[in-house]
């Protein structure tokens, strides 16, 4: 019996693996990204790293989307991995938000018809400037992880959940307070979950706070529309 168990462990695991595919795709600006591929779905998820990170950085929070019934698009920006445009070499001013545009129009465009994205630090500036860049109805949900958009925060189109550390900071201070402004004038539906500690987006998920940021997570993105908690610091 012990033997039947860890074959099909091993099997689903296989599965699992078996599953993620490793696609590219044009940008509107001529670039090109590549990107893994998790599961098959009608809702979607567009997973955006942050500057120390890349797509494969993503595979567990991937895979527990995937088991949770979303098909999981993490890309490399340009100037990671494959992945390339103008600006590719300079972090501070490429136009990230367009290779989160192309992954969310990628998605559609096969078959998905709810795309949201979980996006990190500048990954996160970047998916909450596609958000304001987007199409009505493009990007059905945000979840921003120790980031805020570069633009305007009262043009996002979509719900958008805030999730910082409140010590989280760098060499110009701590984010918080930045973040604050823009989840103050973000329209509503919106949520801001200020953890304690001071890691840093992605670095989250490798702290004892790992699981509770997936679950709030999975809980905003899946939410009924209408169904979002009001504004809200917790």
């Amino acid at each position: 019996m012990r033997g039947f168990m860890a074959l099909a462990t091993a099997l689903a695991c296989c599965s699992l693996t078996l599953a993620q595919k490793t696609i590219s795709f044009p940008t509107a600006d001529r670039g090109v990204v590549f990107a893994d591929v998790y599961g098959s779905s009608s809702k979607g998820v567009v997973l955006a790293h942050g500057g120390r990170f890349n797509k494969e950085s993503w595979a567990k929070q991937a895979r527990i989307l995937e088991g949770a019934g979303f098909e999981v698009l993490a890309l490399d920006f340009r100037g990671f991995g494959q992945s390339h445009g103008p600006g590719d070499s300079n972090l501070d001013n490429a136009p990230f938000e367009q290779d989160v545009l192309a992954a969310v129009r990628y998605m559609h465009s096969h078959g998905v018809t709810s795309v949201s994205i979980v996006g990190g630090s500048f990954g996160g500036a970047a998916a909450g400037d596609a958000s304001i860049a987007s199409e009505p109805g493009e990007i059905d949900r945000l979840v921003l992880l120790g980031a805020a958009p570069n633009g305007p925060a009262d043009k996002l189109k979509s719900p958008v959940l805030f999730i910082v550390a409140r010590e989280d900071a760098n060499a110009s201070g701590p984010r918080l307070p930045r973040i604050q402004q823009q989840f103050d004038k973000a329209p509503q539906p919106k949520e801001l979950i200020i953890l304690d500690g001071s890691a840093h987006a992605q670095y989250l998920f490798e702290t004892d706070q790992g699981e509770r940021v997936m679950r709030e997570i999975l809980r905003f993105l899946n939410a009924k529309p209408g169904t979002e908690t009001s504004p809200r610091e917790k």
